[in-house]
C-alpha cells in the first residue's frame, strides 16, 4: 500500500467502527470539560468520570471553585492522582477566568495554554471538543498507533501531532483523534494486545513493529 492508500484504509476502517464517537469525559460545557481534561492527566477517564461528579456538586464553575480552598479540592480530587499540582491548577485557573474572562473559558490556544496547569494537549482537547476547532490532542494511544502504522517516528508527541496534521485532512481531525483513542483502547492497546484482533496494524503496520509481535509468540 502507498501512504495514501494507508491513510484512506485507515479513516474508512474507523468510521466503520464508530459512525457514532463518543465523547470519553463526561462533561456540560467548555468549563467542566477543561477540568475533566485537567483531571485526565496520568489517570483514566473512567476515574475521571467518577470523581468530577463528586467535585462538581459542589462547584460547576469558576465562581463557585474559586469559593472552594485548594485542599477542599484536592480532597475532593485526591483519587486521580497529582492532586496537589491539579487542585492548585483549577483553584488558580478558575481565579483567572474570572477576572480576565469574565467567567468563560477562552476560544483560543494562547489564552487556553497561559492558565495554569493547562498544556497543548489540554488546550486542544477543548478547543476540539468544546469549541469545533480542528485540532490533534495526542495522547499516549495516539502515540502508540501512529507509529505502530508507519505513520510517525515514535519519538515524542510533538513530532507525533506533525505527522497527524500532515496526514489526515483537517476537516476529519476532531472525530479522528477520537476514533483512534477509541480503537487504540479497544484494539490495539499496549498491553494484552492480539494482532489478530487488530485489523489496521496487522494490514498496514511498522514491520519492525509485527516481527517483534510475533517474536514474543514463538517464545
Amino acid at each position: 500500500m502507498t501512504k495514501q492508500e494507508r491513510i484512506t484504509f485507515i479513516i474508512e476502517t474507523l468510521n466503520e467502527l464508530y459512525p457514532e464517537i463518543p465523547i470519553p469525559l463526561d462533561h456540560k460545557d467548555p468549563y467542566t470539560l477543561l477540568i475533566a481534561v485537567l483531571l485526565s492527566a496520568q489517570s483514566t477517564d473512567v476515574r475521571v468520570n467518577q470523581i468530577t461528579p463528586l467535585l462538581f456538586k459542589k462547584a460547576d464553575n469558576p465562581y463557585d471553585m474559586v469559593k472552594l480552598s485548594v485542599e477542599e479540592i484536592r480532597e475532593i480530587i485526591k483519587p486521580v492522582g497529582l492532586s496537589p499540582m491539579k487542585s492548585k491548577g483549577i483553584h488558580g485557573l478558575s481565579k483567572i477566568l474570572i477576572e480576565e474572562h469574565d467567567g468563560e473559558v477562552p476560544q483560543s490556544f494562547e489564552a487556553l495554554e497561559a492558565l495554569p496547569a493547562v498544556g497543548h494537549k489540554t488546550a486542544s482537547v477543548v478547543m476540539s471538543q468544546a469549541f469545533g476547532v480542528p485540532a490533534f490532542p495526542v495522547d499516549t494511544h495516539i502515540h502508540r498507533l501512529m507509529y505502530r502504522w508507519n505513520l510517525s517516528s515514535g519519538k515524542n508527541v510533538v513530532q507525533t501531532e506533525k505527522d497527524a496534521k500532515r496526514l489526515f485532512p483537517k476537516a476529519l481531525w476532531n472525530d479522528l483523534h477520537l476514533q483512534i483513542i477509541w480503537y487504540g483502547r479497544e484494539y490495539s492497546p499496549a498491553r494484552g494486545w492480539n494482532l489478530d484482533k487488530d485489523i489496521i496494524t496487522k494490514t498496514i503496520g511498522r514491520k519492525s513493529v509485527i516481527d517483534a509481535y510475533n517474536a514474543t509468540k514463538k517464545t
